[in-house]
């Protein structure tokens, strides 16, 4: 699973798998923590993160909404998807 961006010792990763399942989502790790969140409404899948990393995290979904949707589809295709710039 590829690390797509890393900021404020978040790490924020996609599977690189054709035909993963839907919903478009993106997996964040935080120490310990760990969660899924849907790229559509940004909402939490499964997990949980601290609250201040989980805002920082929808921040960043929402700066960077429409290259993570077109990395989903390069990872639908069976392509490598594209680091993001982090958040600073």
């Amino acid at each position: 699973m590829p690390t797509l961006s890393m900021f404020f010792g978040i790490i924020i990763r996609m599977y690189y798998a054709p035909q993963e399942h839907n919903p478009p989502h993106i997996h964040a790790y935080y120490q310990n923590y760990t969660t899924i969140i849907d790229l559509n409404d940004f909402s939490i899948l499964e997990g949980k993160l601290p609250t201040k990393q989980l805002r920082l995290v929808l921040a960043w979904i929402e700066i960077h909404h429409e290259e993570l949707l077109a990395n989903w589809q390069l990872c639908q295709n069976g392509e490598k998807p594209f680091n993001i710039e982090p958040l600073k």
